[in-house]
């Protein structure tokens, strides 16, 4: 099973410039711990909550700092030709949460260490709905 069999397709980035009030409300959102930051499609970056949680140890506000300021550079992201057992020793080698999965650099999708959970088991429970 490779990358682009088992991503999510939608989305959520940041830009360099997104502030860190902004950053922190999306991840509030619940549906996210980290974010690629994008620059013209590219990946060049990653923001978690660690990274916000930093910036305020470092006494720095969050309506100041901005994506650029705190993400991670360089960040570890997947081809999608890469093969699930690829991905899930990269996740676990550097115990990162979700993969961005790249074509030549541009973002093309995520992959959650659910999804490839969710892409590796039967399931055992089958929905029925009465008439």
């Amino acid at each position: 099973m490779l990358a682009k069999e088992i991503m999510n397709k939608i989305v959520t980035a940041a830009s360099r410039k997104t502030n860190g009030r902004e950053l922190s409300v999306k991840l509030l959102s619940g549906m996210y711990s980290g974010l690629p930051v994008v620059d013209e499609g590219k990946v060049v970056g990653v923001v978690t909550e660690f990274d916000l949680l930093n910036a305020v140890l470092d006494g720095k506000d969050l309506k100041k700092i901005v994506a650029d300021d705190i993400m991670a550079k360089d960040p570890i992201c997947v081809e999608e030709d890469t093969h699930v057992d690829e991905i899930i020793r990269i996740m676990t080698e550097h115990k990162i949460i979700r993969v961005p999965v790249v074509r030549k650099g541009n973002l093309i999708g995520v992959i959650s260490r659910c999804d490839v959970l969710n892409s590796l088991i039967q399931p055992e429970f089958v929905a029925f709905y009465g008439e």
